[in-house]
C-alpha cells in the first residue's frame, strides 16, 4: 500500500479527540510537510537549473496534474503573472477533466492516460518547454500520460511525487519525491502532501524567476501592477530601492507604466526611462548588472 494512502498508526481515534486536539493534531501533521520539501531541497535545485536555460530561450512552464495535485499547478501558474509579470502564454496548466475540473470533481478523468497525451500534444508541447508533472500518488494515469508525451516531445519534465520511487518522479528526466508518509486522515493527500506540493511549486517557480532577474535584493522589482495595492507596493519598491521620495518615485513610474525595474534604473542612474528600459535589455533584465554597467 501507497504511504499516502495507509491509515496513520498514531490517530485511530481522531474522530473522538476533543476539537481543540482534533485542530492541533491536524495543524501539527503540516510540519511533515515541510520537513520533505527540505529533503528535496537538491532536487527542486537541480530542477531550477536545467529548466533556467530553456526559460531563457523562450520555453513554457507547462503544468499538469488531477485533482488537488492539478489545481496546486493552476495556483502556481497564474500568480506567475502578477508578481514576476511572467507572460499568461508561457504558463500553462493541465487539469485532468479540463477547467470544469478546477472547481467540480469529473469523475475517472485521472485515470485517462490518452488525454492526457492528447493535452500535452494540443498545446504543442517542444524542446523548450518544461513540463511539471504533479501526482501525490505518483501514478496517476492522466499525468503519467502527459509525461510520457512530453519527454517524447524533447520537453524536460519534472516530477513530484509523495511516495517514494513512484512512476511520475522515477520516469521524469528530475524526480522530486515529497515523503510526506500517512495522513492524519487516512488517504486525504490535500492535507499534508497537498501542503508541500504548494510549497514545492511555488520554491521551484520563484527560485527559478529569482534566476531570470525578476528580483533584485530580495525585492519583488517585475511586479505588474494591476490594481491598486500592487501600484502602491511599486512605489514603496522603487522608494526603497533608490532612496528617492514617494513623488518623485511616482512621477517616475508613471512614466514607464510602472516598471519597477526601469524606475529603479531611472532614478539611481539618473537617466531616461527610455535610457534605462535599453539599458535593462542588454543586461538581461538584471537591476543589478545594469547599475553596474
Amino acid at each position: 500500500m501507497l504511504n499516502t494512502e495507509t491509515p496513520a498508526a498514531q490517530h485511530p481515534s481522531l474522530d473522538q479527540y476533543p476539537t481543540a486536539e482534533l485542530v492541533n493534531v491536524l495543524v501539527g501533521d503540516q510540519f511533515r510537510a515541510v520537513e520533505a520539501v527540505c529533503a528535496a531541497g537538491p532536487r527542486i535545485a537541480a530542477a531550477v537549473t536545467a529548466a533556467l536555460p530553456r526559460m531563457e530561450a523562450g520555453g513554457r512552464l507547462v503544468y499538469v496534474g488531477a485533482g488537488t495535485s492539478g489545481r496546486l499547478g493552476v495556483l502556481d501558474s497564474v500568480e506567475l503573472y502578477p508578481t514576476f509579470s511572467w507572460p499568461h502564454e508561457r504558463a500553462v496548466a493541465l487539469l485532468a477533466g479540463g477547467r470544469e475540473a478546477m472547481f467540480v470533481a469529473v469523475e475517472g478523468a485521472e485515470d485517462d492516460s490518452e488525454q492526457g497525451a492528447r493535452d500535452i500534444g494540443r498545446i504543442a508541447v517542444g524542446s523548450k518547454d518544461v513540463v511539471l508533472l504533479i501526482a501525490a500518488s505518483g501514478s496517476t494515469p492522466y499525468v503519467l500520460g502527459a509525461l510520457r508525451a512530453a519527454r517524447a516531445a524533447g520537453a524536460l519534465t519534472v516530477g513530484f511525487a509523495n511516495n517514494p520511487d513512484a512512476p511520475v518522479a522515477r520516469e521524469a528526466e528530475i524526480g522530486v519525491t515529497l515523503d510526506t508518509g500517512p495522513e492524519a486522515i487516512s488517504g486525504s493527500t490535500r492535507l499534508k502532501a497537498g501542503t508541500s506540493q504548494k510549497i514545492a511549486l511555488n520554491t521551484f517557480s520563484s527560485a527559478l524567476m529569482v534566476r531570470l532577474n525578476k528580483v533584485y535584493g530580495n525585492l519583488m522589482v517585475d511586479l505588474k501592477a494591476t490594481n491598486a495595492k500592487l501600484v502602491r507596493r511599486a512605489v514603496r519598491l522603487t522608494m526603497f530601492a533608490t532612496g528617492a521620495g514617494e513623488d518623485d518615485a511616482r512621477a517616475v513610474l508613471e512614466q514607464c507604466g510602472f516598471h519597477v525595474k526601469v524606475a529603479i534604473v531611472a532614478l539611481s542612474r539618473n537617466i531616461q526611462v527610455e535610457q534605462a528600459r535599453a539599458l535593462l535589455e542588454t543586461t538581461g533584465g538584471s537591476v543589478r548588472a545594469s547599475l553596474a554597467a
